[in-house]
């Protein structure tokens, strides 16, 4: 009720949560019951700058000031009141990259995301150092490329942190990391929870000839389970966010997570044999393990759950960008009918459209590389589409391809697990925005992995709802429970959503396609060399 919300937010017991996604901000505020009451969001881009992709410090605080000022704005709109006070804090974001500060807490170099390839020499070097597969986009990554192509800045950090771990140092003044965002800065040890002792060391002996000032534990932030007290608000951290000057300094942080955590919990899935698949600019599924598998895999990356199990993470860079980019031409051509242009409607009559295609998509492939994809080792991307004079270029094979291309990545990683592994999983959840069109995507996703998928309400917009989740269990958690306890006992109450068993055809089909996608991948390569 309006009312109860009301109370809620003029007594200061409401909870938020932000999210930095690579297109969208977005914080939601929730009440004593977890309920979402309130929002706000930002679109942003990403920039490419001197061949990397950044955001820029200037963009990353316009756009959380103006993310909270459209939070405000909701909750005046909507209740007719102010948020003076809050219960809890807190902060995710895009996992990995590199942003290194020196001791003015000035940063060094523009932040360096995710989405950048150029770190494959130190990635190489580093796995086949610490026996453990090294991605690219990880932070340990990003350091040392740097190390190895002598950038004059290393010498001078004395902070290094993730996009959620600066926002949250700034507003709070810790310089501290939630343990699945720590694990995607540098492996953790899943018996300690904290960083590997021994690859630290590794690590600290490679780079000893260069006489840096600084040991890595040293430069790192400090990693926290779920649940641990992660600071509060500070007044400067208070006026960050806040430019209004409403918000009142005090409320408990809990720590700083990365999306792909956010995700697991906003589906419920931190128990081992769960799993969720992040579908959206980029996706990823998680897979909360109960053993370590048998060997590294340069396809997997092997990161933790908020507090701090073991999870095999599948991380593709392209997902829905092309899908989208190709949607607005269908949005253009309505346009010149002059056709009044719903993109719910568009996207809901496209996305039910490639039901009705060929399972192999009549021969068509699409490869949705905006930039690249170290799963398929491509440095670089040209979004790109195949076909030959046989092939049937209908528009529902054309819509299931794209559908197919979004996901076929993802399926090429998770066949190892399943296959080769022989992981079990009870339950695979996904959320983002490639959902959003009930039944579609889910029957898809279902057809790669060949595993049931399940899609919650919630499924369009998890992240934010997932950090406002944690905060709510630093402060909520009465019973001193586990986090998948929790979350079962107190948020989801058992739901699991709404569940789509894979079809046979649409499996046997799949498998089709990708095999070949995956001999199509040379044409890809062709494009990236001769299209600059």
């Amino acid at each position: 009720m309006k009312s109860d919300a009301k109370t809620t937010i003029e007594q200061g017991k409401a909870i938020l949560g932000i999210e930095f996604g690579s297109t969208r901000i977005k914080a939601v505020l929730v009440d004593q019951e977890n309920n979402p009451i309130a929002q706000g969001s930002h679109e942003w881009e990403n920039q490419l700058v001197n061949g990397l992709w950044t955001y820029s410090t200037e963009a990353i605080w316009y756009g959380l000031q103006d993310c909270y000022a459209n939070l405000r704005a909701n909750v005046r709109k909507e209740y007719d009141t102010e948020i003076e006070n809050l219960a809890a804090i807190g902060i995710s974001a895009m996992m990995h990259g590199y942003m290194p500060f020196n001791d003015n807490a000035e940063i060094l170099v523009p932040f360096r995301t995710w989405r950048n390839t150029n770190t494959a020499k130190a990635a190489t070097e580093l796995s086949e150092l610490f026996v453990y597969n090294i991605p690219l986009r990880w932070s340990i990554s990003h350091l040392y490329q740097a190390i190895l192509d002598n950038e004059p800045h290393v010498k001078d950090i004395t902070f290094l942190t993730t996009l959620a771990g600066y926002i949250h140092w700034q507003l709070t003044g810790e310089k501290v990391l939630g343990v699945g965002d720590a694990s995607g800065m540098l492996p953790i040890d899943p018996a300690t929870k904290d960083y590997s002792a021994v690859m630290v060391e590794k690590f600290d002996n490679l780079i000893a000839p260069k006489g840096y000032p600084w040991k890595l534990l040293d430069i790192l932030p400090k990693s926290l389970d779920a649940g641990q007290s992660a600071g509060c608000l500070t007044e400067e951290g208070a006026r960050k966010l806040d430019v209004s000057g409403h918000l009142k300094p005090g409320a408990p942080f809990c720590p700083p997570e990365g999306d792909a955590g956010t995700g697991m919990v906003a589906t419920n899935a931190v128990l081992q044999r769960t799993g969720n698949v992040s579908a959206g600019t980029s996706s990823f599924s998680m897979i909360v393990l109960e053993k370590e598998l048998s060997k590294p895999y340069e396809m997997i990356d092997m990161v933790t759950t908020p507090d701090g199990s073991l999870v095999a993470m599948v991380h593709c860079n392209n997902c829905t960008s092309d899908l989208n980019a190709w949607v607005n031409i269908f949005k253009e051509y309505q346009e010149l009918l002059g056709v009044k242009v719903d993109m719910n409607e568009l996207y809901g009559k496209l996305y039910n459209a490639a039901l009705s295609g060929a399972p192999d998509c009549g021969g068509l492939l699409s490869y949705n590389y905006f930039s690249g994809e170290p799963i398929t080792g491509l440095a670089e991307g040209r979004p790109l589409f195949v076909r030959s004079a046989n092939d049937k270029f209908t528009l529902a094979n054309f819509m299931r391809a794209n559908l197919y291309a979004a996901v076929g990545v993802l399926k090429m990683g998770n066949d190892i697990l399943f296959n080769e592994e022989k992981v079990e999983v009870d339950r695979i959840t996904g959320h983002g925005g490639l959902f959003k069109t009930p039944g579609v995507g889910q029957r898809i996703l279902a057809a790669a992995l060949n595993s049931p998928i399940s899609v919650m309400e919630t499924a369009g917009e998890g992240g934010a709802w997932g950090i406002a989740l944690l905060a709510s269990y630093l402060i909520n958690n009465d019973k001193n429970q586990s986090l998948a306890g929790w979350l079962n006992d107190e948020v989801f109450l058992g739901d699991a959503g709404v569940e789509i068993a894979p079809d046979p055809e649409d499996v046997e089909g799949f498998n089709k396609y990708i095999e070949d996608y995956k001999r199509g991948l040379a044409i890809e390569r062709a494009a990236v060399e001769a299209k600059a």
